[in-house]
């Protein structure tokens, strides 16, 4: 079975990126870092791979999509509390990203999100499980 997660995302400006996701509490990874594309640590099993838009191309055989555009992939993030969301969203707004949407409370489950610099959409989530409805 598989391990771990990559997700790999194209960037405009590596070093703002980096910067961006530093000032939300992220590290990289420097054995995976370069002046291409930088490791960003979401966890133990979660990584992000920010890649130059040159670098990426590497990979693809098709055109960039401009994720200011239109969107593909949310990237979903699980939290410890309502706060925890608020504060890392609170953070990425002040870093230079932006709130798609107001956030959402749905009683066991709260979630609000950001787009970074280059548009990719991040949803963060806090789900109390002692308050999820049981099944019908």
């Amino acid at each position: 079975m598989n391990k771990q997660i990559f997700v790999n995302l194209p960037v405009k400006d590596l070093p703002r990126s980096k910067e961006f996701f530093a000032a939300l509490g992220y590290t990289f990874n420097p054995q995976f870092t370069n002046d291409q594309g930088a490791c960003m640590v979401i966890s133990e099993n979660i990584y992000a791979m920010l890649l130059t838009e040159e670098f990426f191309k590497t990979f693809i055989d098709r055109p960039i999509s401009s994720a200011h555009e239109s969107a593909q992939v949310i990237n979903c993030l699980s939290c410890e509390s309502r706060e925890e969301v608020d504060a890392i969203v609170a953070k990425a707004v002040a870093a230079g990203g932006t709130v798609p949407r107001q956030p959402q409370d749905m009683g066991f489950m709260y979630g609000h999100g950001f787009a970074d610099l280059d548009g990719h959409l991040w949803e963060l989530a806090y789900m109390d499980m002692a308050a999820v409805p049981p099944l019908p």
